[in-house]
């Protein structure tokens, strides 16, 4: 296993690196050296989650350090230490668990993403020493998935790349690949993802690839990729485009799950399905109050061309359903009333199913990965009544926006489907530990460790 940077499994001399709870500090500190406890006394170090202090021996060495802490089994608690830490090779001490230990080293490796394809950070001389857990660093790799895609702009990262991205996984996992771009969607009878893709130069497309023996459990996994979203001829304000290369969240999320469940072989059969396109203004740019066709049949009448995520998953879902999944999920940045309602750090949850969504849910507890449900509260349906079609695409109210973009997408599931949504924001709007600003994985963990559990139990 060839070791991400910022980890090593030897080194000459390790410093000792200790970690306690605050409740715990005053007798942990009465077990150290006399100089060590003047020094922390000093510094009026108490144990508090999220601090850290090294200090040093009688030569002015560094000697160790010690990290405030107070869930050892959430990754972001320990996320702090690589860029608190003088440099140098660093060892756990003292007795913790294994789940500790992987939290560690999870949150040892987000705590040192940098997003550096343009700019190089500063380089980081903190090496957390160990035996390390392959899982845990699949995991890892997956959430620097979802940051990386999230954070290359539009210009490197347009429908194109995102099945470049999907086509590189393919290859190395040895799963099958293909899609279907440009006009060739409607002679394919993709109507709704092409009419939101058509007004780019980008060709829209969907993504299909598929892995697994046909013979195991059948999941399939959908991410609205909107490369970039405008909001179309109902533009969007200034502000609210500014950060719009992350409206292909969704598709990351899905790509880096795929790319997760494969790398770890779970006994399943997987296909990923990613609706790319970019919401272009332009001659064509499809308008306010059109009806399109979509793939299910049902025609949808564009009240708001910046509700553009659900015209592209509609089809998506479509295709899923008639793959006949025993489960469906998909990832989207779907509404910025999840946002209002949950805020940026709770992904919210909707499922037509109880068993998948406590699954989900229970996962996400135990991964510390959390989410948060949402009801499919089917009288609000009335919000996407349409006078000349079968539906509208949004609504004329602001009331429970993320609720009713989910009932639009549950209208194209169908019947005895186990479905899950998850309307997420894939994004982090200021640094914290572990949590840099940019690309954010949310509820990523949480779906493989749900995964794996109905795999392998």
């Amino acid at each position: 296993m060839s070791l991400p940077a910022g980890f090593t499994a030897t080194a000459d001399a390790p410093l000792p690196l200790h970690a306690v709870r605050k409740a715990d500090f005053a007798s942990w500190c009465a077990a150290q050296p006399a100089p060590v406890q003047a020094w922390l006394a000093a510094q009026r170090f108490d144990g508090s989650a999220g601090s850290a202090q090294a200090w040093a021996d009688a030569d002015g060495r560094v000697a160790g350090a010690v990290l405030g802490l107070e869930d050892a089994h959430d990754p972001l608690a320990w996320a702090h230490a690589p860029r608190a830490l003088p440099a140098g090779d660093w060892q756990l001490a003292g007795e913790f668990d294994a789940g500790a230990r992987r939290a560690l080293q999870l949150g040892w490796g987000l705590g040192l993403y940098r997003f550096s394809r343009y700019k190089q950070g500063p380089a980081n001389g903190s090496r957390l020493v160990g035996k390390f857990d392959a899982e845990t660093f699949d995991l890892l790799a997956a959430c620097v998935r979802v940051r990386d895609l999230v954070n290359t702009p539009t210009e490197h990262m347009g429908p194109d790349e995102l099945e470049a991205t999907a086509r590189a996984i393919a290859q190395a996992h040895g799963a099958s690949i293909a899609a279907i771009a440009g006009d060739d969607l409607l002679a394919q009878n993709y109507p709704a993802i092409h009419a939101v893709g058509r007004a780019s130069h980008r060709a829209p497309r969907i993504i299909e690839l598929t892995w697994g023996d046909a013979s195991r459990p059948h999941v399939v996994i959908c991410g609205k990729g909107v490369c970039f979203d405008t909001g179309g001829l109902d533009l969007k304000a200034a502000a609210g485009m500014r950060n719009m290369k992350k409206d292909m969240g969704g598709a990351a999320h899905a790509l880096a799950l795929a790319e997760l469940v494969m790398a770890r072989k779970l006994p399943l059969r997987t296909t990923l399905l990613v609706a790319a396109v970019e919401n272009a203004v332009g001659p064509n740019a499809f308008r306010p109050g059109e009806v399109i066709a979509t793939r299910k049949g049902v025609s949808v009448e564009i009240d708001n061309t910046d509700a553009e995520g659900r015209l592209v998953l509609c089809d998506a879902l479509t295709r899923a359903c008639e793959l006949q999944p025993d489960l469906l999920l998909d990832f989207a940045t779907l509404t910025g009333a999840a946002r209002i309602a949950l805020g940026p750090d709770l992904p919210a949850l909707y499922a037509n199913d109880e068993a998948l969504a406590n699954d989900w849910l229970n996962a996400g507890v135990m991964a510390r990965d959390p989410l948060w449900r949402m009801p499919l509260w089917r009288p609000y349906l009335r919000y996407l009544t349409s006078g000349i079609a079968d539906l509208a695409n949004a609504s004329n109210t602001t009331m429970a926006g993320s609720v009713t973009a989910a009932l639009y997408l549950e209208r194209f599931v169908d019947e005895g489907v186990r479905w899950g949504h998850v309307d997420v924001y894939a994004w982090n709007d200021g640094d914290r530990p572990g949590k840099p600003a940019g690309g954010e994985a949310q509820g990523l963990r949480a779906a493989y460790a749900m995964l794996k559990a109905r795999a392998t139990g």
